[in-house]
């Protein structure tokens, strides 16, 4: 029997693994040598940030669905997304834009890289749209802010979604087909780890973790995360990179799938976090436990990801010396200048 119930204590954990994801993509950013000399260069040779950008992705597929049963239409669907989006999207945009400015005329060096300047109504334009990634249209980067790339993915994922959920037959089919044009191969590469999270729901409001015995979601909780590390000792994530590259020769395999070039493993990142959230939804089916603090920090995790990345860039311009102090004030301002966000809107 199906519910659209979310239960709390599932509720509680899916915000506690978005806010230790938000964590884990700022730092990896830090990580960068060109901010801190490659002192913390672990976290990237281990890409632990686009890693958790797939956590994301899992999250986002089981949230959205169960919001699509909520809403119920395809119009309260739609306004409900676009809404929660711009609100956000709108002044971390317009925060990225102002910060790039500044940074520019206080420390232009600092933007030598991973900057592409462009006129102010095609920046907003494309981040608005969330189109700065998609197949039929040049891809660009947002100014200094290229985790955006993900977002543009995402609004991909909520377009086709919608599209699947709410219609039917030849217009279904055909709206379908013009939407993968759109947006093109390589996002649909990172689509099934996210349909994982969509199939993740049905089997939850169907009763599946009530079915479930708590040794199997022991496994499963378990599980998820040991294979992972497994996974990441044993450096399958090269191995299955090696093949890619021999897949595309000549042509060299980042090229041609960008932010998707890590398919095959971010498809297995996929299904262990499937793994996981499964086995929490039965371990904490009863769990009723109240936590503000992770309710905030989670709230505030989407603020931080489409904010950090610029603050990042003006620390680097406004603090040019390399210190461990810098090194903390990095790490402080990136999770904290989308503050700036609500207070100036």
């Amino acid at each position: 029997m199906k519910t659209n119930a979310l239960t709390p204590g599932l509720s509680i954990w899916l915000d506690a693994l978005r806010v230790w994801a938000t964590i884990i993509v700022v730092l990896s950013h830090v990580a960068y040598p060109r901010f801190t000399r490659g002192d913390y260069i672990c976290m990237r040779e281990l890409n632990l940030g686009s890693d958790s950008v797939v956590v994301f992705f899992v999250i986002s597929g089981f949230v959205i669905a169960y919001a699509a049963s909520r809403d119920g239409t395809l119009a309260s669907y739609a306004f409900n997304r676009l809404t929660r989006l711009l609100s956000v999207l709108l002044p971390a945009l317009l925060l990225t834009y102002v910060f790039d400015q500044w940074g520019q005329r206080i420390g232009p060096e600092a933007y030598t890289s991973f900057y592409n300047p462009m006129p102010v109504g095609e920046f907003l334009l494309r981040g608005l749209t969330m189109s700065n990634e998609w197949g039929a249209f040049e891809r660009i980067r947002l100014g200094t802010n290229g985790p955006l790339w993900s977002l543009s993915y995402e609004g991909a994922f909520y377009v086709l979604f919608a599209i699947a959920f709410f219609m039917s037959g030849a217009r279904r089919l055909a709206l379908l087909c013009v939407g993968a044009w759109l947006i093109g191969p390589r996002i649909l590469l990172l689509m099934p780890a996210w349909l994982m999270g969509v199939r993740i729901w049905n089997w939850f409001a169907a009763g599946g973790a009530g079915r479930v015995s708590d040794r199997t979601a022991r496994l499963c909780a378990w599980g998820g995360p040991l294979i992972y590390c497994a996974m990441q000792y044993f450096d399958v994530p090269r191995i299955l990179a090696a093949h890619t590259v021999a897949a595309f020769e000549p042509q060299h395999y980042r090229m041609v799938l960008a932010f998707s070039d890590e398919f095959i493993w971010n498809a297995l990142i996929g299904v262990l976090t499937s793994m996981h959230i499964m086995g929490m939804a039965r371990l904490l089916r009863s769990y009723d436990g109240q936590h503000p603090r992770i309710r905030w920090w989670a709230g505030a995790s989407f603020s931080i990801y489409v904010t950090h990345y610029p603050a990042l860039h003006l620390i680097d311009a406004v603090f040019p010396a390399e210190t461990l102090a810098r090194d903390g004030l990095l790490v402080v301002g990136s999770l904290f200048g989308w503050g700036v966000v609500c207070t100036c809107f």
